[in-house]
Formats: C-alpha cells, sequence, structure tokens
C-alpha cells in the first residue's frame, strides 16, 4: 500500500462523531474542479443536540456553495429528533418528520437549487421482527414520499477497545432470527437497508445479502475499515482482511457502496491533528486504494461517493472533499463519472 497510515493513537470517539473546529476547517478552499459534474450526496446528516452541537439546512446549504453543482441530498438516520413521547419502537419516526421538513424547507427553493432531504434514510428497531412492518408504515406516511428505507449500526469487534455503534449491538446480530424477520420486511415494502459496520463484519452482510438477494442493500463508508487498538499495528493485514472480505460481497448484485466516510478518525488518518486541513490532493493520495478497489470490485454502477457530512468535516471542507474524489476520478468515462456521482445514488433511493 503507498502512503501509509498513521498510526498514532486514536482519539476516544473513534467511529463516531467529533468536533469540527469550523475555523481550522475554513484555512483550506479551494476552487471547485468539473464545477458543472452534477453530484447527488447520498450520505449527510442534520441534527441540533443537547451538547450544542448543530448542523442544520442552512449550515448544509453553506457547505455545498463550496462551487460543486449539488443537485440533490439524501438524509441519514443519526437519532436526530426522535419523539419525546408515545410508544418506544415508534419515536424514530420523529426523525422522518424533521427531515422531510428540511426537504419542505428545501423545495421551496428559499435556499437555492439543491434538493436537500430528496430521499430519507431513517430508523426501525428490527429486533422487533415482523411487527416492524408497522413502524415501517407510519416511517413512510411520515416521508410523505420521501421515505426511501432504514439504517442499522451493527458495529461490533470482539475487542473492548473497539467502540460499538450506538444500538450497541451484540455479536452477530445480523445472523439473529427475529432481526432478520425485521429485516425481512424491508424487502416486502420496497424499503432499502443502509448497513454501517465495522470491516471484520463485511462477511456477516455478504451471508444477509445471500438470503435476500430481492432488498437493496448499501454498504456505507466503504465498509468501516478499523484501525485502531488492536489493528493499529497490522494495517496492512487489515486492509487486505478489508480487501477480502469486499471481493467476496461484491459477488452479490444487491448490494451498492458508498465511497467516503475515510475523514472519521477512524485510526487510518489523523489529518484532523494537523496544523492546516489537507488539500484536495493529499486527500486523494491517502484515499486512491480505498477508493479505487471499490470501484475495481463493485463497478461505477453500484458505487456512489458521499459526503458524510459534517461527520467527515472533522478532516476536510465540503468543497475540498469533493475536489479529492474528482481527482480520484480524473481518468474515468462520462458514464463511470455519472454512474459514481449522482446515477447510482438516484437509481438506489428511486430519485426523480
Amino acid at each position: 500500500m503507498s502512503n501509509p497510515p498513521s498510526t498514532k493513537p486514536a482519539p476516544p470517539r473513534l467511529g463516531n462523531t467529533m468536533p469540527v473546529n469550523p475555523e481550522w476547517v475554513a484555512k483550506r478552499q479551494e476552487p471547485a474542479l468539473e464545477p458543472e459534474l452534477p453530484i447527488v450526496d447520498p450520505h449527510h446528516h442534520l441534527w441540533d443536540r443537547p451538547d450544542g452541537s448543530l448542523y442544520l439546512l442552512p449550515d448544509l446549504v453553506a457547505d455545498v456553495a463550496s462551487g460543486h453543482n449539488v443537485e440533490a441530498t439524501v438524509y441519514i438516520d443519526c437519532r436526530s429528533m426522535y419523539r419525546a413521547e408515545g410508544p418506544v419502537e415508534l419515536r424514530p419516526v420523529g426523525e422522518t418528520e424533521f427531515a422531510n421538513g428540511a426537504a419542505a424547507m428545501s423545495a421551496s427553493g428559499r435556499y437555492g437549487p439543491m434538493r436537500a432531504c430528496a430521499g430519507i434514510v431513517s430508523y426501525a428497531d428490527l429486533r422487533l421482527g415482523e411487527r416492524v412492518r408497522s413502524v415501517l408504515e407510519e416511517q413512510i406516511e411520515a416521508g410523505n414520499g420521501r421515505f426511501r428505507g432504514i439504517r442499522y449500526a451493527t458495529g461490533w469487534d470482539e475487542n473492548e477497545e473497539i467502540r460499538r455503534t450506538h444500538t450497541n449491538p451484540p455479536r452477530g446480530l445480523m445472523q439473529d432470527a427475529t432481526w432478520r424477520a425485521g429485516f425481512a420486511q424491508l424487502g416486502l415494502l420496497g424499503l432499502t437497508f443502509d448497513a454501517w459496520l465495522y470491516h471484520p463484519q463485511i462477511g456477516e452482510l455478504a451471508a444477509l445479502a445471500a438470503t435476500f438477494p430481492d432488498t437493496t442493500i448499501i454498504l456505507d463508508h466503504i465498509g468501516g475499515p478499523l484501525g485502531y487498538g488492536p489493528y493499529a499495528g497490522r494495517h496492512d493485514e487489515a486492509f487486505l482482511d478489508w480487501k477480502n472480505a469486499m471481493a467476496a460481497l461484491s459477488r452479490h448484485s444487491n448490494v451498492a457502496v458508498k465511497l467516503g466516510g475515510l475523514g472519521m478518525p477512524m485510526g487510518w488518518f489523523s489529518f484532523f491533528e494537523q496544523p492546516a486541513p489537507p488539500s484536495s490532493e493529499m486527500l486523494a493520495a491517502a484515499w486512491k486504494p480505498w477508493i479505487e478497489t471499490c470501484i475495481e470490485l463493485f463497478g461505477a454502477h453500484r458505487c456512489m461517493f458521499e459526503s458524510n457530512f459534517p461527520v467527515d468535516k472533522l478532516s476536510c471542507g465540503y468543497g475540498v472533499l469533493w475536489n479529492a474524489f474528482k481527482r480520484l476520478t480524473a481518468n474515468a468515462s462520462v458514464t463511470e463519472k455519472t454512474a459514481l456521482y449522482s446515477a447510482t445514488a438516484r437509481l438506489v433511493y428511486s430519485l426523480a
């Protein structure tokens, strides 16, 4: 592998959000490359959290104003604005209502031509088994035609240094019969499934994809490669394990992959620790082995670039991020670029 990653000790909140320093991010500004290329950003969040962390529609619009032609976005679950009252299993519907409100604001044109939250991916507890269907039906209604599916974070590792994802899943959750009974309802309702897990679990996702070949599965953040804790001293081995697992997963045609999430503090890159943010050239060089491997294995028609904002804003600005992606696809064909930047996302999430 070229450009070996940092092996510095990881911050305590690896695999999740860390505070973004706007002043630091603003130190690096770049004109947009290929500014006319249409983009559908298939992965971002909006939130107003008790800890004071704020990222709402105006913040997204300000980031998108970096010069890239972002035509639409897809909102992804982040436990935002759950209902405070009512049955526990229905409280996540509040997030869809919230995202749909932001979509309605965007659709007014008041915030520019971009259509934010044109697709909405929220959450439903698949551990309810078949009973989750009623929750999904409420999500569909709340989405006002924009609800596309759910994300269920199953990130787990046997080493206690690895932080579990926010659902606090047990080992092997994707193999659980009741959870799978809930998963089965997605296909019956024509809904998608976003998977957020860690790279040692990719094989479990492949088994799930084989069992449910008619359900569209989207692997977030190139499969969550772990590079901290017990993985910090064996990056080359971890990369090879990830690559082999991705090769096996790619054999399942119902799986697509989001290319991004590499700005998170997962123990591979530590640009956020530097005095100044990285250039798009630096990011492209560091991320090249991961991105190119995914495209080679899955093909452009099953890959889509994502911003993962504001989480990846920890490492760079929105404009610099998309410039890095565009540098990586400088030699791609027009057809490939169309797929990677907009067509795959539109197809997978059934966007107009």
